[in-house]
């Protein structure tokens, strides 16, 4: 069986500059450590919020760390350094709006403010990205959100099997 490998890139200038602690990127991580029964690695990365370093960045942990799923977060807003979908779309052959779609109808249950997060998906090679916004609580329940089409669209991209505690988190496979 493959090793499974999860991206987790935390994008922010003061955490990347060590002004404060990330706590977004360990939200991440323990959420997928929550949904997930399958053995994965986190391959963890805290960068600065500029464009062409989280390109890099993404392209490291799709093409060279292997990562079946990466998800980021922060620098999905409207701010002028809030490059983060276009440096996904940017390395992406594939993009998936679907994911930000419903990830920010589900945000506008609790926040009006959603409306400005710009957070969205897409496929580099075998590799699914997703942009989530930076507060952990809006990690989680976007993640909530989407997740349960995560590891069929691994299935669909050539990925290893994804399997989550069902208690937890039930995803959607079609009945072969």
């Amino acid at each position: 069986m493959n090793e499974i490998r999860i991206g987790i890139l935390t994008v922010s200038d003061r955490a990347s500059a060590g002004v404060y602690e990330d706590k977004s990127g360990p939200a991440i991580q323990q959420t997928l450590t929550d949904y997930l029964s399958s053995k994965w690695t986190p391959v963890y990365r805290v960068v600065a919020d500029d464009q062409e370093v989280v390109e890099a960045a993404l392209i490291d942990l799709a093409d060279k760390e292997h990562c079946c799923l990466i998800v980021t977060t922060g620098g999905t807003g409207p701010a002028p350094r809030d490059m983060v979908p276009e440096a996904t779309e940017a390395v992406c052959q594939k993009m998936m709006p679907g994911f930000g779609e419903l990830m920010r109808q589900v945000s506008l249950q609790y926040v009006p403010t959603a409306i400005l997060s710009r957070q969205t998906a897409g496929i580099r090679g075998k590799t699914l990205i997703i942009n989530l916004p930076g507060k952990p609580k809006s990690i989680r329940e976007c993640l909530d959100a989407v997740f349960p089409a995560v590891p069929y669209c691994v299935d669909l991209i050539e990925g290893p099997y994804l399997e989550t505690h069902e208690s937890v988190m039930k995803v959607f496979r079609p009945k072969s």
